[in-house]
C-alpha cells in the first residue's frame, strides 16, 4: 500500500491534479498555471544530477589517492573548492533574484558540467583538481548531495507559498535525489571491476565522462521549468528583515557546515583507511545510506506536516551528532556502516523541514540572495574540510568526534534561535520590511 502511495504521488505532482502531494493554490494563484505540472523536470534533473555527483563525490578523495596526493593535501583541495563554491553562490544568488531562480539553476548546472568535462578530459592532476574545484567536489557524499544546488530552495520558495506545501517538494526532491544516488554509487562501485581492463586512474576518468554527460541531460530538463511570478527587486542585497532572519540561520548552519566540513568530503577514505574497505565495499555501503535517506524523505513528505518544522529540524540534527561519535567508536565496518545509515534515515526525514524553516521568514523578493548568504556561511564553515586531511593524519577518529560536537551544537541552536518563530503563510511571507 505505502508503494502504491508513494507511485500515485509521483503521478499526481507530475499533473494539474493537486490532492495527495501537496499542491495548494498559492502555487497555482500566480497566474502560472503550468508552475506544478513542470514540476516533474526538476525531478528529473534532480535524478541526472544526483547518479552524476555522487559517482564524481564519492570518487573525490580516492581518485586522488590514485593521482599519488596526500591526505592533507587532499584536504587543502576541499578548502581551496569551498572558496570558490562561496563566491560563486553570493553570484548566483544575486542572478536569480533578479533574472529568475530557473536561469540561476541553469547556469549553476553548467558549471558542475564544465567541471566534469574538465575531470573527464585529462589525467593530469593538476587539471583534474581544476576541474574538482569548478564542479565543487568537497561537499561530500550525504543523501542530498544531489538534490541541491544555487537556487533550488529560492525556486520552491517562490513557487510555493505555505510550510506543508514546501516541506513536502523539498522531501519529493531529496527522495528523488537519494533513490538515484544509488546510481552514482553503484558507478563507483564499478571502478573496482572496470579496473581489470583499465588502469585504475583511466577507470575513474571514463566514469567521469559518463558523469559529465549525465550533468548535461540535467541541464536539459531545467530548461523546461516554469516559474511563479516574482515581486520586483527594491533593494541592492535584501530588506534588513531577511538579513536579521537570515543572520540566525547563518549561526545555526555554520555549527552544521563545520561538522560537515570536517566529516562529509573525506568520508570514503575513512572508510578505507579505518577498515581497508575496496570501492566496492565503500559503494555498497553508501547505496544503503542513499535507500535509507530515500525512505526518510518520503516517510517526511507523508507525515513531517503533522509536526512542528523547528522541532523536527532540532532534534534530527541533535541525533546525527550522536551517530557520528558512534561510527567514530564502531569495531568494525559492518557497524560503522549501520550507525551511518541510520543516520541517513534521520537526515533524509529532517532535511525538507530544516530548509522550510531556512526560508519561512525571507521576504519573498530575497529568496535567492537570502538562501546564497545561508549556503555562503554554511560553506565558509565547511572550510574545516582544510583541517579535516591532518586530523585524520593525527588520528583517524578526530574528524568524526569534532563533528559530532558541531552537529548537536547545530541542533540545539535551532531548537533556541527559532524558538519564538511562527509558521509563515501566503498571506504573512515576505511583507515586512
Amino acid at each position: 500500500m505505502r508503494g502504491t502511495a508513494f507511485v500515485s504521488c509521483i503521478r499526481k505532482t507530475e499533473t494539474t491534479t493537486v490532492i495527495n502531494c501537496g499542491q495548494s493554490n498559492s502555487a497555482m494563484g500566480t497566474g502560472m498555471e503550468g508552475v506544478d505540472s513542470k514540476f516533474k523536470y526538476l525531478l528529473y534533473s534532480r535524478a541526472f544530477r544526483s547518479v552524476a555527483l555522487i559517482y564524481m563525490s564519492l570518487a573525490f578523495s580516492l581518485y586522488l589517492v590514485a593521482l599519488h596526493i596526500s591526505v592533507i593535501d587532499i584536504g587543502l583541495v576541499a578548502a581551496a573548492t569551498m572558496l570558490v563554491m562561496i563566491f560563486l553562490t553570493m553570484l548566483f544568488g544575486m542572478i536569480g533574484d533578479r533574472k529568475g531562480y530557473k536561469t540561476e539553476l541553469i547556469i549553476a548546472e553548467l558549471v558542475a558540467f564544465a567541471g566534469a568535462a574538465v575531470i573527464a578530459a585529462s589525467s593530469a592532476a593538476t587539471y583534474i583538481i581544476i576541474g574538482m574545484v569548478i564542479a565543487g567536489l568537497s561537499s561530500g557524499a550525504g543523501g542530498m548531495r544531489g538534490a541541491f544546488s544555487p537556487g533550488t530552495n529560492a525556486f520552491i520558495a517562490n513557487n510555493y507559498k505555505e510550510d506543508s506545501d514546501r516541506v513536502k517538494r523539498y522531501s519529493l526532491l531529496t527522495m528523488t535525489a537519494s533513490t538515484a544516488a544509488i546510481g552514482g554509487s553503484l558507478i563507483f562501485s564499478s571502478v573496482s571491476l572496470l579496473s581489470n581492463y583499465v588502469s585504475l586512474v583511466d577507470a575513474y576518468r571514463y566514469l567521469f565522462i559518463l558523469a559529465a554527460a549525465l550533468l548535461g541531460i540535467s541541464v536539459i530538463f531545467l530548461m523546461l521549468l516554469n516559474e511563479a511570478k516574482r515581486p520586483a527587486k527594491t533593494t541592492k542585497v535584501m530588506k534588513m528583515s531577511s538579513m536579521r532572519y537570515s543572520l540566525r540561520v547563518i549561526v545555526a548552519n555554520s555549527l552544521g557546515g563545520v561538522s560537515m566540513g570536517l566529516v562529509m568530503p573525506l568520508l570514503p577514505l575513512w572508510f578505507k583507511l579505518s577498515y581497508h574497505a575496496d570501492p566496492l565495499e565503500i559503494g555498497i555501503i553508501f547505496s544503503l545510506v542513499y535507500i535509507a535517506t530515500a525512505l526518510g524523505s518520503y516517510a517526511s513528505s507523508r507525515i513531517a506536516h503533522r509536526f512542528s518544522a523547528l522541532n523536527i529540524a532540532s532534534y534530527t540534527r541533535i541525533l546525527s551528532g550522536i551517530l557520528l561519535f558512534a561510527m567514530a567508536v564502531s569495531p568494525a565496518i559492518v557497524i560503522a556502516g549501520l550507525f551511518y545509515i541510520a543516520r541517513a534515515t534521520i537526515a533524509g526525514f529532517g532535511s525538507p523541514s530544516r530548509t522550510t524553516v531556512n526560508v519561512r521568514g525571507i521576504n519573498s523578493e530575497d529568496y535567492g540572495t537570502a538562501t546564497s548568504v545561508q549556503g555562503i556561511a554554511s560553506r565558509t564553515a565547511q572550510l574545516s574540510s582544510g583541517a579535516s586531511g591532518y586530523l585524520m593524519d593525527y588520528a583517524l577518529p578526530f574528524p568524526l568526534f569534532i563533528g559530532s560536537i558541531f552537529q548537536l551544537a547545530s541542533g540545539i541552536s535551532y531548537k533556541f534561535l527559532f524558538k519564538k518563530e511562527k509558521s509563515a503563510s501566503a498571506g504573512t511571507n515576505g511583507q515586512k520590511n
